[in-house]
């Protein structure tokens, strides 16, 4: 199959270069806005096998994608994950291989996922206080993270980001913090309003949400915030801080979403790619994979068809019912 010309693209001209690739629904947290408390997980016949994720890899590369990013759920609870980002890390073509964490697994991996070809990792923190963070995360310990953040800069990647998902009367007050804690050591940090997918019971979405305009003037107020037209590839809005590395972005699907633009796709932990993170078309990509077993040019070809489906845009709206039912682990974060 040629692909002299990028072979992803949707009709609306949108070329797909950035895949995001669940290997688990599972993990070792419970995130308010992530999951229910008492979740039930996927079997394990359902889910793709490392294997079968490393072909997805390097079908959606031979395709023109360059960036991967690994996700869960939590994804290095994954048993002999490593194998899988040494098989992506090795890949022709892929400019960047990233992953998305919640920081509890990386003093075992940070270095074994550096020498794999990880160039980025992002880390979950929504709170610098103990209680707090346990509350949100219902089961995690704040220590345990922190020295995960700090295995993750001795290990040397090309740049490490804080992801901090803010709820009003939960954690709001602290972004100032969380910005002084990114600065001072030299990290990234991106603030992501809540996004409505699964039901929850925790809180209220609508009484929760917490603007990424309401977050800037919070930070305006002790820092001049300078904005800036980088990007990572991604969907967040960068501003930076005068004198220093650190980037501050915002990721605001509710504000402002990112849809004209979107360059993204993702593959759920049993196979499923999702052409939209707040929407439901999707193709089965492990009855592709499972009918194939050795014809690539099958598995590619249902990719380049999945473009036909990849709608505009989602629907979020906080004051509704979920039209989303699944959470955000089995969505991939």
């Amino acid at each position: 199959m040629s692909t002299e010309r990028p072979a992803l693209i949707d009709r609306f001209g949108r070329h797909v270069t950035y895949v995001r690739l669940s290997v688990t629904d599972r993990c070792d947290l419970r995130c308010v806005y992530c999951m229910a408390e008492d979740m039930a997980f996927l079997p394990r016949a359902q889910v793709l096998t490392l294997e079968e994720m490393a072909r997805l890899g390097r079908c959606f590369t031979e395709l023109g994608v360059t960036k991967l990013r690994v996700t869960g759920g939590e994804p290095l609870v994954r048993r002999d994950v490593m194998t899988l980002f040494e098989a992506l890390g090795a890949l022709p073509g892929l400019k960047e291989l990233t992953l998305t964490t919640n920081g509890t697994q990386l003093p075992r991996f940070a270095k074994p996922l550096k020498a794999a070809g990880v160039n980025r990792i992002n880390i979950s923190l929504d709170s610098l206080r103990p209680e707090r963070f346990r509350a949100i995360t219902r089961k995690g310990h704040l220590e345990q993270v922190l020295a995960g953040i700090e295995a993750a800069r001795a290990a040397g990647f090309d740049r490490i980001k804080l992801n901090s998902v803010v709820l009003k009367h939960r954690n709001h007050d602290e972004v100032s913090d969380l910005v002084a804690f990114a600065i001072a050591r030299g990290l990234d940090i991106s603030f992501i309003e809540e996004m409505p997918l699964g039901v929850i019971g925790d809180h209220d979405r609508a009484e929760a949400f917490y603007s990424s305009e309401q977050i800037r003037a919070d930070l305006s107020k002790h820092l001049e915030l300078i904005a800036s037209a980088e990007h990572s590839g991604g969907p967040s809005r960068y501003w930076r801080v005068a004198g220093v590395d650190t980037r501050i972005g915002f990721i605001s699907p509710q504000s402002h979403n990112f849809c004209g633009s979107c360059n993204r796709v993702r593959v759920t932990a049993e196979g499923r790619l999702l052409l939209c993170l707040g929407q439901e078309h999707s193709m089965d990509l492990r009855r592709v994979l499972r009918a194939n077993p050795l014809d690539d040019e099958a598995v590619k070809r249902a990719l380049i068809q999945s473009m036909a489906i990849k709608p505009e845009g989602h629907d979020f709206d906080l004051e509704a019912k979920p039209i989303i039912f699944r959470h955000m682990n089995a969505t991939g974060g």
